[in-house]
């Protein structure tokens, strides 16, 4: 996949850039290099492979750092509903928006 610099210059109105012609063209130059190395890496054949947690991993053993998972703070449901105009079984009711 290659960019033309009509690619950047709508990606660029799109973003709310105002690129010079320099910048536009340094820009299509490296979105299309990133585009050659995706098209290299998806010519990989990686059947078969399984991923990684960590990229270190093929090299070592990694332990990741998780904590537990518990709940840090109280449940405040009921306090934090009681201002709501409608509630029903611990929801917010909302007037329907689509008809």
């Amino acid at each position: 996949m290659a960019l033309t610099p009509q690619d950047i210059g709508r990606i660029a109105n799109l973003a709310r850039l105002e690129l010079t012609h320099q910048e536009s063209e340094r820009m299509l130059t490296q979105l299309n290099g990133f585009f050659d190395v995706v098209e290299q890496m998806r010519a990989v054949d990686t059947q078969g492979i399984e991923p990684l947690a960590h990229p270190v991993a093929a090299i070592q053993p990694v332990a990741l750092r998780l904590r537990d998972d518990i709940a840090s703070e109280p449940n405040n449901r009921e306090a934090n509903q009681k201002s709501a105009p409608a509630v029903e079984r611990g929801l917010f009711l909302v007037p329907k928006v689509i008809e």
